[in-house]
């Protein structure tokens, strides 16, 4: 009987934790065109030297087929991809 009554407030404060409300943070509302990939859309299907990357105020990173990248998520980086012979095939943000 003993046993049981020492083990009652370790189980009422287990059951309590239980009913602690979490308020849990919300991120805010995430942006498609952080980069402005879509003011460059017209350059799908157009050859690698038509994009200008000095012109960019953002970061560029330009991926080739098969190109080693990080892939943590940057909303304001502009992503330019080409094929093998150099014409853009993609253009986002991230």
């Amino acid at each position: 009987m003993h046993r049981k009554l020492k083990l009652l407030p370790i189980v009422a404060v287990l059951a309590l934790a239980g009913c602690v409300e979490q308020q849990l943070a919300t991120p805010g509302p995430i942006k498609i065109d952080d980069c402005g990939a879509a003011g460059y859309g017209g350059l799908v299907g157009t050859p690698l030297s038509r994009f200008n990357p000095a012109q960019v105020k953002s970061p560029v990173r330009v991926l080739a087929p098969g190109s080693v990248m990080t892939m943590d998520f940057r909303s304001e980086r502009l992503n330019i991809e080409h094929n093998e012979r150099g014409t853009i095939t993609r253009i986002y943000c991230g």
